[in-house]
């Protein structure tokens, strides 16, 4: 394997703080690495460190021919440009439409995008799926990425992880460096895992700078060797251990090719889930919420509902149970906002019913946070105490302080005010919130956007111990499967549930996708036999009046022939009979092109 880059002894500092030291990593061809870490601990510093060289002591060598391609978060979009332009600029049409890759990235994260849309008119998910287009056509033997799944549906990351891998499989394409929160991704695509361990200040003491760990697999094998260090080392953290030990447990009983070729010894690391139950006790959890919210929860009874002459559900019938916890999946613009709505009763059904039970109290976790804004002013303690001190789950009380550390806020972010939180921080509060609330029926809209992998980790662990019904629509296959006990897909107008969970879901959806190719073939080859058979009756008809011309023409030379056998006047008559036998030759010839015509009609 060729390398790449390699980082040698660099260290970076922000204001006097130190954010790394000493970091020492390489890539090499084949490589595909993960970047994992909290949010704000250092990981777009590392990747700027290796694209840019923004670094203080050390240095980043980078091979001759490294060349390095980056999309981030914020990546800007070109306005007053077309698609097609932003991508290819001056390039012809006929040049990049011919690259085989070129195409395939067309078709599965720009399909539903016509090329000659200006950029500015684009959503959110369209734009960045024409950023990763753009990074993904470079020529470049490195790409980073950072959260490229962000706005993407099922079907989007399911497509990624499935052209990264296969891109990167082989030792001679380049490396892949992805900053990512999705662990299902990070499964499916990563061979290696970078962890940033953030610079730690500790209260009149000289800050610990930031450090990254280096772990060998995708997520699962950086989970098991994550828990077999710290089982080594010694370390006195049972809270963070039970949660390790819990998503371990979790791992470990899932698809096994989640732990697939661990390079590593694990023996030690299973010793730690060996007698640890399933995350969730189910039975209790449902004879909770059943005593809390009765027989009835939400029932949606042949429930239709559109936008104007967009049918967006047509006799709809799902039912909610006392304790239960389902997923919710399908593609962006196919409906999920207005389930969520008519579950909450936002919005009213054009015909059908919606039933809710006379005990229900729904939170809803919405994608926006800006209910916080009018409490810009208050700390996260006083916000989330404000609405409760304590709550009851599980059989236990868990204050609002157990709740907010738990939840990742140590003692001095616990007293930051609401306006000076970071995205992923206050959606953490929001959750709080409506969890203090004591809610019974709590529906999460994308509730992983802007959360690092230790704060989902340790809001599962939270919504395992939750007594209620769980209602989850997210794109975040891991997490979907991690908290819900079943899955439906909002298919065809209405919901189809999903007994195999989203393997299933993506079956149906490259089995559609099959069906429409095939359809649009036909039609296409439809169109081509009309149009041979419309040039083929044109044939046919030029052909029938030249036979006719030679034919009349013929009748005159065979008059003139007689005429001059008549005079005697042979040379005329030799001359009349070469004419006539041409011509009979001709008429022949015709006929025969005359009947293939006709048989292939």
């Amino acid at each position: 394997m060729a390398h790449l880059f390699s980082l040698q002894h660099a260290s970076v500092s922000r204001g006097g703080r130190p954010i790394f030291a000493d970091v020492s990593l390489s890539c090499s061809d084949g490589d595909r690495i993960g970047i994992v870490g909290p949010n704000g601990g250092g990981k777009s510093t590392l990747i700027n460190m290796i694209a840019s060289s923004m670094i203080d002591e050390g240095e980043c060598v980078r091979a001759r021919d490294a060349r390095i391609a980056i999309m981030k978060q914020d990546n800007e979009l070109a306005k007053h440009v077309s698609v097609v332009d932003f991508l290819y600029g001056d390039v012809k049409q006929h040049e990049w439409a011919r690259d085989s890759h070129i195409r395939h990235l067309h078709e599965g994260l720009l399909a539903d995008i016509a090329l000659e849309t200006p950029v500015e008119q684009l959503s959110g998910g369209q734009k960045r799926r024409v950023a990763l287009v753009k990074t993904l056509c470079e020529d470049t033997n490195v790409v980073i990425l950072d959260e490229p799944t962000n706005h993407l549906d099922v079907e989007g990351i399911t497509f990624l992880a499935s052209y990264l891998k296969e891109r990167f499989a082989k030792k001679t394409r380049g490396a892949l460096l992805v900053v990512t929160h999705d662990r299902w991704f990070l499964d499916a695509v990563c061979e290696k895992v970078w962890e940033v361990v953030p610079c730690v200040d500790l209260e009149g003491y000289t800050p610990r700078p930031g450090r990254v760990e280096e772990y060998e697999g995708g997520y699962a094998a950086y989970i098991l060797q994550r828990a077999e260090r710290e089982r080594l080392a010694g370390l006195e953290r049972a809270k963070r251990n039970n949660i390790l030990r819990k998503e371990l447990a979790w791992l470990r009983r899932g698809a096994p090719a989640r732990t697939s070729k661990p390079r590593f010894r694990v023996e030690a690391a299973e010793a730690l889930i060996e007698n640890v139950p399933p995350p969730r006790n189910n039975v209790e959890l449902v004879a909770l919420a059943s005593s809390r919210l009765g027989k009835d929860v939400i029932d949606l009874l042949n429930v239709s509902f559109s936008y104007g002459d967009h049918v967006i559900f047509d006799d709809l019938t799902l039912r909610l149970a006392p304790g239960e916890r389902i997923g919710i999946v399908g593609g962006n613009g196919m409906g999920k906002s207005t389930l969520i709505s008519l579950m909450c009763g936002d919005m009213q059904p054009c015909k059908g019913k919606v039933k809710c039970g006379s005990t229900v109290k729904v939170g809803v976790l919405s994608q926006e946070t800006h209910e916080l804004d009018e409490l810009s002013e208050q700390t996260v303690e006083t916000a989330v105490s404000g609405v409760a001190m304590r709550i009851t789950a599980g059989g236990r009380d868990i204050t609002a302080s157990q709740l907010i550390e738990r939840l990742g806020f140590d003692k001095k972010r616990r007293f930051t005010r609401i306006k000076d939180l970071s995205g992923g921080e206050r959606r953490r509060v929001q959750f709080m919130r409506i969890l203090m609330g004591e809610v019974n029926v709590l529906i999460l809209d994308e509730p992983t956007n802007d959360l690092d992998t230790d704060v989902l980790a340790s809001m599962e662990d939270v919504l395992d111990v939750w007594p209620g019904t769980l209602v989850v629509v997210s794109h975040d296959r891991y997490f979907l499967e991690r908290t819900t006990d079943h899955q439906v897909a909002i298919w065809g107008k209405s919901v189809r549930d999903l007994p195999r969970g989203i393997d299933e879901y993506m079956e149906l959806v490259s089995a559609q996708k099959s069906v429409s190719a095939a359809s649009g073939r036909n039609e296409e080859k439809g169109k081509t036999s009309s149009a041979k058979e419309r040039d083929n009756k044109k044939k046919l008809g030029r052909l029938e009046r030249k036979i006719s011309q030679l034919n009349a023409k013929k009748d005159i030379y065979v008059g003139q022939q007689l005429k001059a056998s008549e005079e005697g006047n042979i040379d005329e008559l030799v001359e009349l009979s070469k004419k006539i036998s041409h011509m009979d030759e001709e008429i022949a010839a015709l006929e025969e092109e005359w009947l293939e015509s006709a048989c292939d009609e």
